[in-house]
């Protein structure tokens, strides 16, 4: 039977005596989760076979082993010498007992620091050589400085820590020995099993009593935290126990008195304000409702707070109360010509709006309007001057970004922190049940798992169902029709169809020119100069400065980069006014770029020279229309055709169908078939990052594609817009109006639409159409007839072909880039072979 050792014959168990090599040989326990320093007597668990067969060796032969921590947090039960540390220490075992969960456990009492060196062997238990290691003190005078400190700091712990006995004080300060302390204060620290280690392998007296007490000094401001949110905890339950006892003694008293409380005065004070809200029937009812279950729950009961927050949002939406309207058709018309210049369309609606309003206010409803168009042309602020013009409150919410269905709807108030819908907070807001409501950018609503609140919307938009608005929050119907709603939108596309048709669209067209020149002079210059504090200084701004920041510092359909560009100027006037220095009282093109640098858009043309393959095309985007540039190469091939510049799949078939009209019509324009088989299509459409889509650049594909084949080159004086069939019709397009007035920025004068979209001239400013030759078509050849030039002649053709057979290269690396033909030179020669022979 294997003799087993108590804790207290520790002392009959000697240290191993070193070899002529100062090493000693032991077996190793490994210690899992425990780090054992000298001289201190922890418990240790003993797992795995080979552990405890050393130390059942280690008690038969009363000899001490070696603890070496395991570097893992992971119990293993044969780790190996890599799984545990270097350094450990020389340990004696006590007796080893048996723990309920099958597992054994024993005392160690640490003796001293070794070093491991190398491995004797590893069966039946793993024994190794080590080095015993000695503490040095570079600094002695320091040492017991450091002792005191380390004392105090552990009297502080003490005192903060519940678990520590005020025992465990005594013994540090009677201990005796500065490094036996610092390891005794280490070993009653919550610190991990790595700084533990840290702390055994620091042999430097001084080094390891500092890094000690760095170390206790961070558990000390734990402890001090923790001991103040404890206090805190405790005087706020104290607090809430007096306070309600106070508040019950208060209502004994006052009950004593004959008074009433302060929860009875709040009460009153919401019955008398849902009294006089001028709620609907329904409304009223529940209001009553929600304010009887107040009156009958206890004071301090959690729902109180959710009943009063649904009351007060009750009495504060406005139900009756309404703003009377100005019904003056001469008044309304001069606030709105007042603020806004052009626009024509959008006031004619507003003063017809209020001429029904003026002799049948009863029997019409309010419009839905929705306001589209490119930024910056007004949108917003037309619906401020709408409500002045009306005399009604104005009140604004932005939909950009708005993913989830409550919202506009609400949330129940089932939940946590619940609110009414953003139309009902804005109702409150506005205080009047008629107010003009914008809903700005409707188009960038989104959906997601919570809900589509485009689909929420329907039932706001809809005259028809409006009268009886649903909030999830308020839980009774809501009138919301006597509202005008105005929403702006950059792009109809985004929006539902079932959205789209509750509204009257009204569109908002880019400004021309002249109109962006009148915009400054009425609305954008005064402003500025009163915002930089120029309104007195007597500066005024020539036509050809607003000019030259029109046409060299911005391209935009609306105003607003025009306007922070008057902006930059005057806060130059500004700075130069405030230096007391000179400055320009009459502000010219040459003051213009002074301040703004150099110009941002030169050259709006990307075609200047008429070309073989390049055509110029007219696009719509969101922000208005634009010039789009689309060129064409052929490359010696198989006859592929290859799309570049981010095109969509509609652009892809215009540029399928552009193709095969051409080939369809090879014989007419005395294009041989071959060349389709022996020549690749390159067709791509420069600003790739752009994503570009839909039909109307079908004819200008088949223009560049047939301008290519044919050695035709396109007149860079034009511009096209229109959808192409396969028999070469010409159909209509959308965005007329905008790509017009896109041609008219980029200052060219001829422009071919289809004549289908004839109709939609009305649309497009007088001034523009002046100064636009407008060639309308219903069919390719006559788009052909209007941008292809002629041919070169036959003997020009064989000159040129000679000088390219018989020239050097010296000559053909000084071509011109922007003279290059894409047509191969084999495949003119060829041409000119077949011509001659027909």
């Amino acid at each position: 039977m294997t003799e087993v050792i108590g804790a207290q014959d520790f002392e009959s168990i000697k240290n191993a005596e070193p070899n002529e090599s100062g090493l000693i040989e032991l077996a190793v326990i490994p210690l899992h989760h425990t780090i054992v320093y000298p001289g201190i007597v922890v418990p240790v668990t003993i797992i795995g076979e080979r552990a405890l067969a050393a130390a059942r060796t280690a008690h038969k032969h009363k000899q001490t082993v070696i603890g070496l921590a395991t570097r893992s947090d992971d119990d293993l039960d044969n780790p190996q010498l890599d799984d545990l540390f270097d350094i450990g220490t020389e340990i004696a075992l006590g007796r080893i007992i048996n723990l309920p969960d099958r597992q054994k456990s024993t005392l160690a009492e640490g003796r001293r620091r070794v070093e491991v060196v190398d491995v004797v062997q590893t069966e039946p238990y793993l024994m190794v050589r080590a080095r015993p290691l000695a503490e040095t003190a570079r600094n002695p005078s320091e040492i017991s400085v450091l002792e005191q400190t380390l004392i105090n700091l552990f009297e502080n712990a003490v005192d903060l820590n519940e678990n520590l006995p005020e025992e465990v004080l005594d013994y540090a300060i009677n201990m005796g020995d500065p490094g036996w302390l610092a390891d005794f204060v280490t070993s009653t620290m919550s610190i991990g099993l790595d700084e533990r280690q840290e702390v055994l392998e620091m042999l430097e007296l001084g080094e390891r009593m500092r890094h000690v007490a760095s170390l206790l000094t961070e558990e000390l401001n734990m402890l001090e935290l923790r001991d103040e949110i404890d206090g805190q905890i405790q005087q706020e339950m104290a607090r809430t126990q007096r306070e309600v006892y106070l508040r019950e003694q208060m209502r004994v008293i006052q009950n004593e008195l004959g008074e009433a409380d302060i929860i009875q005065q709040e009460i009153d004070e919401l019955r008398q304000q849902i009294d006089q809200a001028g709620m609907t029937a329904e409304a009223y009812e529940k209001a009553q409702r929600e304010l009887l279950r107040l009156q009958t729950i206890p004071p301090m009961a959690p729902e109180v707070g959710i009943i009063r927050t649904y009351l007060d949002w009750m009495v504060s939406v406005p139900w009756s109360k309404d703003s009377e309207d100005n019904l003056d058709l001469k008044s309304a018309e001069r606030i709105l010509d007042a603020e806004h210049h052009g626009l024509k369309r959008v006031k004619d609606r507003i003063i017809e709006h209020i001429a029904v309003r003026k002799l049948a206010a009863e029997k019409m409803k309010s419009p839905i309007l929705c306001f589209v168009g490119p930024p910056g042309v007004g949108k917003t602020s037309m619906g401020q001057s709408i409500a002045k013009a009306l005399g009604r409150e104005f009140v604004r919410v932005s939909l950009g970004g708005v993913r989830d269905e409550a919202e506009i709807r609400g949330h129940r108030r089932t939940y946590i922190g619940a609110m009414p819908g953003r139309i009902v907070q804005t109702m409150r807001r506005a205080g009047t049940i008629n107010p003009v409501f914008m809903l700005d950018e409707i188009d960038k609503l989104g959906a997601d798992f919570r809900g589509d609140p485009a689909a929420a919307l329907l039932e706001v938009l809809d005259p028809e169902q409006n009268v009886a608005f649903s909030d999830h929050y308020l839980d009774v119907p809501y009138d919301l029709s006597r509202v005008m709603f105005i929403t702006t939108a950059n792009d109809l596309y985004p929006l539902a169809p079932a959205l789209l048709d509750r509204m009257e669209v009204i569109e908002f067209p880019g400004y021309t020119e002249e109109d962006k020149l009148e915009i400054a002079r009425l609305f954008l210059v005064p402003k500025q100069l009163e915002a930089h504090g120029l309104e007195n200084a007597d500066i005024h701004f020539q036509t050809s400065a607003l000019q030259t920041i029109i046409r060299e510092y911005t391209y935009e359909a609306g105003v607003r980069n025009f306007y922070r560009e008057i902006g930059t100027v005057c806060r130059k006037i500004t700075r130069l006014l405030a230096e007391d220095k000179r400055y320009p009282r009459r502000v010219t093109s040459r003051h213009i770029n002074t301040y703004l640098g150099p110009p941002e858009y030169l050259g709006l043309r990307a075609n200047d020279v008429d070309s073989v393959g390049i055509a110029t095309g007219l696009a719509w985007t969101s922000n208005g229309g634009d010039v789009l540039t689309i060129e064409v190469s052929l490359l010696p091939g198989k006859g592929s055709l290859t799309l570049t510049g981010q095109l969509g799949e509609i652009m892809q078939e215009s540029a399928q169908t552009a193709l095969s009209y051409m080939r369809w019509r090879a014989r007419d324009l005395d294009v041989p078939n071959d060349d389709f088989e022996n020549y690749d299509i390159h067709v791509h459409l420069p600003e790739g990052a752009i994503p570009k889509d839909g039909p109307s650049a079908g004819i200008t594909l088949a223009a560049a594609i047939i301008s290519v084949f044919t050695e035709r080159k396109i007149r860079s004086d034009t511009a096209m817009t229109g959808e192409i069939t396969l028999r070469g019709r010409v159909l209509a397009v959308g965005g007329i109006k905008e790509k017009l007035l896109a041609a008219h920025r980029a200052h060219i004068r001829r422009v071919i639409v289809p004549e289908a979209n004839r109709k939609d001239m009305v649309e497009v400013p007088a001034s523009v159409q002046r100064k636009l030759n407008i060639i309308f078509v219903d069919n390719m050849q006559q788009v052909i007839d209007a941008v292809l030039l002629d041919p070169p002649s036959e003997g020009r053709e064989r000159d040129r072909l000679s000088n390219t057979d018989h020239g050097d290269s010296d000559r053909s690396d000084e071509r011109d880039d922007d003279d290059f033909d894409p047509a191969p030179q084999s495949r003119r020669r060829r041409r000119t072979t077949n011509t001659d022979k027909a």
